[in-house]
């Protein structure tokens, strides 16, 4: 039996497992807001030992999703208005960078990736399913970032989109979101032009809608 397919399984691996599967229950809403999280319940929940799960809620936390108190709680974070509005104009700036420089290198192929992606985003929206929708519109706006191939942004917008999801669902359920079908179509036609101006205030009007529901949140 070959020895290399008994090596043991990397932990880092694990941890970043865990790491997805507990942001996406928290961004989803099935780790609720305040909801107390104790690392051996679900360690046993997930299937995996305690060490990768608390790696993974040390990350949460230092990303804002977990908030610890020593010797007292780990639980979900609230819906903070104030962290939201500060990930929010990181994560726009980022995407306006990544536009920028992304624009001189798309391809046709990449053009198409995300015209498939807003047909699915549009798709989405008419059924109510807002999962398929965030999917959807995080294909469409990869495209770029991912061609930019700057890993900074890339990183960056990882780290802070999370903290502006449970905001995100809100928004694909309204008006706005119904918007954004229209506004994605004009930043995939300023691409196709070359035209990195467009380009870039079509992506700063699409996020801009979600700034539009963080006013109306605080008002």
């Amino acid at each position: 039996m070959p020895t290399e397919r008994l090596r043991p399984l990397d932990r880092a691996l694990l941890r970043d497992q865990a790491y997805r599967m507990l942001r996406d229950a928290i961004v989803e809403g099935d780790l609720a807001p305040g909801e107390i999280i104790r690392d051996g319940e679900l360690a046993e929940r997930v299937g995996l030992s305690r060490t990768p799960v608390r790696e993974a809620l040390a990350r949460l936390a230092d990303e804002g999703l977990v908030e610890t108190k020593p010797h007292a709680y780990t639980r979900v974070t609230p819906l903070v208005l104030r962290d939201v509005r500060d990930a929010y104009a990181v994560v726009r700036a980022m995407h306006e960078l990544a536009v920028r420089a992304a624009v001189p290198v798309l391809t046709d192929r990449h053009l198409e990736t995300m015209r498939a992606a807003n047909a699915r985003f549009a798709a989405a929206l008419d059924e109510g399913d807002v999962p398929a929708a965030l999917a959807a519109d995080d294909e469409l706006h990869d495209v770029p970032v991912a061609a930019a191939g700057n890993r900074a942004v890339a990183a960056t917008i990882e780290r802070y989109l999370p903290l502006i999801r449970r905001l995100e669902r809100l928004r694909f359920g309204s008006l706005p979101g119904r918007r954004s079908i229209a506004l994605h179509d004009r930043l995939i036609n300023a691409c196709a032009a070359r035209d990195t101006e467009a380009a870039v205030a079509a992506t700063a009007e699409i996020w801009a809608t979600l700034g539009d529901l963080l006013e109306e949140e605080t008002s």
